[in-house]
């Protein structure tokens, strides 16, 4: 492949006669349209020189040919509430498992994540919820201020219009907690991601030990709830996003009504559209289409929605989620790439194209000026091996 770069000169960024911090040399650089061979270097965090070759200058690591790609950037993993909440009803200290969430990202090569957390309350009943979302991002910031963290935070609000309280808990929140995304997330039984109840059963009843006639008061409740508040939520959301500056995101969308309102909402991108003729709509409509890593590497969603790599293969597939499985995040990409045979294109869903939907300019590239955030990654049959992660150009895996 032909390179951006002449082959003895570099593009810099930074004073080259400032010691530098990190070199990463004789690597495969996954640019943002080729693979070339060479080297990055990172200086004060940022990007400053890159240069192809397989040249290991003094005092570089030598990658003997490994993958250097940016760092992941991750916009919907339910990973936080798992361990806030390990089992139901088990409330784990807020601060270690915020810390051990952001190593275990840190560990699978995620460098920037949007940590989702749900607003919207159901105080009876067996499949109740309750109030956490301020409490843990006061936490969550407060830890990220200190200096706790390997990896870049940002809130994610997963917006439950079926619930009690979404309005108020959205109001406890300003523009100073810097949310990134708000969710519109609607869990009501027999539509979109829970169109099937038996799928729905499944999921709740194992997740909350609810016995037959507890689903049934669930299921009536949420029903109760949507036809009771379910529009008002919406529309109060969609003006909450507003207010606090946060990009919109769809959820489940299934069918092309439902895509046109999220348009009209001013929805940025689909988290998880159910079907073809949503994600088909998305692309008319300019709404970038986010699908799950466990659905491609597991052939299939576990929801019984359209697959991961039917829209792949059709050209609906622009970001990649972890979702609920961190380390998933880095093998869709490889996977990806298999399908498409173009690892650049591959590795943008999990990089360039999440940055980009969330107005983070400053990474998921790797370019001088950006921020110095990179993995090292051999190929190990199909199976992508992690052998560094750099966040700000420190090692954090």
């Amino acid at each position: 492949m032909n390179s951006p770069f002449p082959t003895s000169s570099l593009t810099k960024a930074c004073d080259t006669d400032v010691s530098r911090d990190l070199c990463l040399a004789n690597a495969q650089l996954v640019l943002a349209d080729q693979v070339v061979t060479g080297s990055v270097t990172i200086q004060q965090g940022v990007i400053c020189d890159i240069t192809e070759g397989d040249h290991v200058p003094t005092g570089a690591l030598d990658c003997a040919g490994d993958f250097v790609i940016p760092g992941l950037v991750e916009l919907h993993t339910d990973n936080v509430e798992r361990h806030i909440e390990p089992r139901p009803e088990v409330d784990w200290p807020h601060l270690p498992a915020l810390i051990a969430h952001d190593a275990e990202l840190a560990s699978t090569g995620i460098t920037t994540v949007f940590d989702a957390m749900r607003v919207g309350s159901i105080h009876s009943g067996k499949g109740r919820y309750i109030d956490y979302a301020r409490k843990l991002a006061d936490e969550l910031l407060a830890a990220r201020d200190q200096g706790y963290f390997k990896i870049s935070h940002f809130l994610h609000l997963r917006a439950e219009i079926c619930s009690e309280t979404l309005l108020d808990e959205l109001a406890a929140f300003d523009r100073s907690d810097r949310v990134g995304i708000v969710s519109l997330m609607d869990h009501t039984p027999g539509q979109r991601q829970f169109r099937d109840l038996t799928a729905l059963k499944t999921y709740v009843a194992k997740k909350r030990g609810m016995n037959d006639a507890e689903f049934t008061e669930h299921v009536d409740n949420l029903l109760a709830l949507q036809k009771r508040l379910g529009a008002k939520h919406e529309i109060g959301a969609v003006a909450e996003a507003q207010r606090l500056g946060a990009v919109l995101a769809s959820h489940d969308d299934t069918t092309a009504d439902q895509v046109a309102t999220s348009s009209d909402n001013g929805v940025g991108f689909a988290e998880f559209p159910t079907t073809v003729e949503a994600a088909e709509a998305c692309r008319t409509h300019g709404i970038a289409v986010m699908m799950g890593a466990p659905n491609l590497i597991r052939g299939g969603s576990h929801s019984g929605n359209v697959a991961a790599e039917s829209l792949a293969r059709t050209d609906l597939l622009d970001i990649v989620s972890s979702d609920y499985v961190p380390s998933a995040l880095l093998l869709a990409a490889f996977r990806l790439a298999e399908i498409w045979n173009d690892l650049p294109r591959a590795i943008a869903t999990v990089t360039s194209n999440p940055a980009t939907s969330v107005r983070l300019h400053d990474r998921g590239v790797l370019k001088t000026g950006l921020r110095g955030d990179v993995l090292r990654v051999r190929k190990i049959n199909q199976t992508p091996l992690l052998r560094g992660v750099w966040s700000q150009g420190n090692k954090v895996g």
